[in-house]
């Protein structure tokens, strides 16, 4: 969670080596990369005490965030997703604003992370280095294990604590184990 300046920097350099950005600002056109600051500036703001200038400039992020998230596709509430995020594209990425995400996900389009239907109080908790594919649907009170890869189009609805596998298919399920490798850095 950013609380601080310090915070703030060290996510917002997590997330640009992440998404293998150079340089120190976003191209016009790297809507991505902008959304994924404005994300950070939105927690920071929203988590450090200060006066009224930060309520001021909170507010003109979450502004810009909305209408960013808009034009992308992405709903991605703030304090849900840990440094190092990784968004592939632009499209619909959908995230509930209680799910936990840990640090280095790479997350693609068409990704819907929720609360279970009948159970609205139940969200995913996901661990560290985890890659979701394109697609996939990751609902209810379920917990993702570390170093995890989630297949294209794969529900997943039951919890997968172990680290260093594959997961894949309608209901999900354990395809081998070799996790992540090869696919984050």
């Amino acid at each position: 969670m950013i609380k601080n300046k310090a915070d703030l920097q060290e996510y917002l350099e997590a997330d640009k080596n992440a998404l293998g950005r150079k340089g120190k600002a976003p191209k016009m056109y790297d809507v991505v990369w902008k959304y994924e600051i404005l994300l950070r500036k939105c927690e920071y703001y929203s988590n450090s005490k200060g006066g009224i200038l930060n309520k001021l400039f909170g507010a003109y992020c979450r502004y810009k965030k909305f209408k960013l998230g808009l034009l992308t596709g992405f709903s991605i509430p703030i304090n849900v997703v840990g440094k190092g995020l990784c968004i592939a594209h632009t499209g619909p990425i959908i995230i509930n604003s209680h799910a936990k995400i840990g640090d280095f996900c790479k997350i693609h389009v068409g990704v819907n992370i929720g609360a279970d239907a009948r159970k609205r109080e139940c969200f995913p908790v996901i661990g560290d280095h985890v890659y979701i594919a394109p697609g996939a649907k990751i609902f209810g009170g379920i917990v993702i294990g570390d170093y995890v890869a989630i297949g294209a189009n794969a529900v997943v609805n039951k919890s997968f604590p172990m680290s260093n596998v594959t997961i894949a298919g309608v209901p999900a399920k354990v395809i081998n184990e070799k996790g992540v490798n090869d696919i984050i850095e």
